[in-house]
């Protein structure tokens, strides 16, 4: 996902990888954009309290939060990506820090 993100590469958006937010590291930040894009593993499925409470966190920060399954973004780079510029695109026009569906698995939920 990094090689596809960095540089600017996608929509012209700087993406930070492993970025510390308060007590977390998002996977990959758009800061500017206030949007985080979490990429999971299998062990995730299990751990969905401790997601949640990491989602509300950065939620809290002003950030919207989409994941996508590891196996996902191995398939299906192309349709993860399209969901990414989806987001960026419903975030610019939204002040909510949830606003709109980028058509991603919304965190917490």
């Amino acid at each position: 996902m990094w090689r596809l993100l960095r540089n600017r590469q996608l929509t012209g958006v700087k993406f930070r990888r492993q970025h510390p937010i308060d007590r977390f590291v998002a996977d990959f930040a758009a800061v500017e954009h206030r949007l985080i894009v979490e990429i999971d593993g299998g062990q995730h499925a299990e751990r969905t309290a401790q997601d949640a409470e990491r989602t509300a966190c950065l939620e809290t920060r002003g950030y919207r939060v989409i994941r996508f399954w590891n196996n996902e973004v191995r398939k299906n780079p192309e349709t993860v990506l399209d969901k990414i510029r989806e987001a960026l695109k419903t975030r610019s026009n939204s002040l909510a820090p949830n606003g709109g569906e980028g058509g991603a698995r919304e965190a917490g939920g």
